[in-house]
């Protein structure tokens, strides 16, 4: 079969976003059992911010390059969120055809800073795929399949009942927005934590409570949280923080997304469309960039001011 070219962004070597250079590679054609999506979509992560960087605390660092790569990325195109349609498959598939819209995330895949990427069908470490949300745009799309999959799946692991105090501390973050109207749906009273300047934005997804992480260092005398979600991650920390851990109920639960991994699991990503489709959750995007633009967007999410997400739109 002759083959073709596509654009992609490559990664050769860590460092900062400019390391990131726009490239012609092969395009991939798909194996017996994946899809060939023409990617609409993708995003910039703080999860692709710390494998382009590899900006991270020594115990994280090694443990990061032993999988990813010592000196490089073991792949170049980095990118871990995807939302397109489906050009081809191969012959064993049959839960996908040629022109539905899929989005999803590809694990230690990657591959997403580029036109074209193949899956496979079935969840792995490389990867789940799922129809995507009909009342979204692509770039949406992307947002909901990486916050959403964190979300959902630490707010599950807190078995939210109705009534239930939840603390979300980084709510302003892609996973935080989607938490705060998942804990919401629930009917979990939401206490969320961010900077003042997106109050106003946590309010309207559902929170009944804000609080400023960069002004207060104690949670209000008698207030307690049954669950308390860490939406930012370890390597961030405050005294207000620390106080969330200690304002927990005897039997509360405090996680952070920082703690194991994210499952790539195809049946979230279908809640996650039946949630939005139904009204219960819309992707928060705070700027989107197109492809040949990728260094100025890793530069903005690098900062760390983003509100919800930040699409890269491919075509």
């Amino acid at each position: 079969m002759e083959t073709q070219n596509m654009k992609a962004v490559l990664c050769t070597k860590y460092g900062e976003p400019e390391v990131l250079k726009m490239s012609e590679v092969t395009k991939p054609f798909p194996k017996h059992n994946e899809v060939c999506i023409k990617i609409h979509a993708t995003a910039v992560t703080m999860s692709d911010i710390f494998i382009r960087s590899s900006d991270l605390p020594l115990r994280y660092k090694i443990p990061m390059r032993l999988v990813l790569g010592i000196r490089k990325p073991r792949r170049a195109i980095l990118g871990l969120v995807l939302a397109g349609v489906v050009e081809s498959t191969g012959k064993n598939c049959s839960d996908f055809k040629v022109g539905d819209k899929v989005y999803g995330i590809t694990g230690f895949g990657m591959g997403c800073y580029a036109e074209y990427k193949c899956m496979k069908e079935n969840d792995s470490t490389y990867g789940c795929l799922a129809l995507m949300p009909k009342n979204v745009s692509f770039e949406e799309a992307g947002s909901l399949a990486y916050g959403g999959l964190l979300a959902l799946q630490y707010i599950e692991h807190g078995n939210i009942k109705k009534g239930d105090h939840v603390a979300i501390y980084g709510a302003s973050s892609n996973s935080g927005t989607l938490a705060i109207q998942l804990a919401n749906n629930f009917g979990a009273h939401v206490t969320a934590i961010c900077s003042s300047k997106n109050h106003k934005l946590v309010k309207e997804l559902g929170a009944d409570v804000v609080m400023d992480y960069q002004v207060q260092d104690e949670i209000p005398a008698g207030v307690q949280f049954d669950f308390v979600l860490d939406a930012v991650g370890n390597i961030k920390t405050s005294k207000l923080k620390e106080a969330c851990k200690k304002a927990l109920v005897s039997d509360g639960k405090y996680t952070s997304i920082d703690d194991g991994d994210l499952k790539l699991v195809a049946h979230r990503l279908d809640k996650i469309r039946e949630f939005t489709e139904a009204g219960v959750l819309k992707a928060i995007l705070d700027r989107t960039y197109p492809l040949d633009e990728i260094v100025e967007a890793h530069r903005y999410v690098q900062n760390g001011h983003k509100k919800g997400g930040v699409a890269i739109s491919v075509l």
